[in-house]
């Protein structure tokens, strides 16, 4: 059964609108230990929330993973890994950090209540609740 991630990113340097053009990516350049043993939990078919930080603060779309996590081929550690990953749909409306801290359903997800880190992983329940807000 795929797994739920959140992955941000600084739309100063990579937005969903890149994602997009691009159809493919590789997704890396981690160095956070924390963030690291996220993304090596990766695999194929999992989906993935994108969050654009900064001035957006908000979920702008969901993309898929199409790759496992692997070593980066740019390094020299195995324990730097990548991982794969495609654009699956913009949101027509970004949820914003403030509608999230707003929603019952997910005042205990971690964006809600901790620093973000750069892969996250969401639980079947925040899933389904920000699926919700899409309606």
């Amino acid at each position: 059964m795929p797994r739920h991630w959140l992955f941000k990113i600084e739309p100063e340097d990579y937005t969903y609108d890149d994602l997009e053009r691009d159809r493919r990516v590789i997704w890396g350049g981690i160095r956070n230990s924390i963030t690291l043993k996220n993304l090596r939990e990766v695999r194929l078919g999992d989906q993935i929330l994108i969050y654009h930080s900064g001035a957006e603060n908000a979920v702008v779309g969901m993309a898929e993973a199409v790759t496992d996590a692997y070593p980066d081929p740019q390094e020299n550690d195995e324990s730097v890994v990548v991982v794969e990953i495609r654009p699956k749909r913009k949101f027509a409306q970004p949820i914003l950090l403030a509608e999230i801290k707003a929603s019952n359903a997910l005042s205990d997800f971690d964006p809600a209540r901790l620093p973000l880190l750069s892969v996250m992983p969401v639980s079947n329940a925040h899933w389904e609740a920000i699926q919700e807000i899409l309606k």
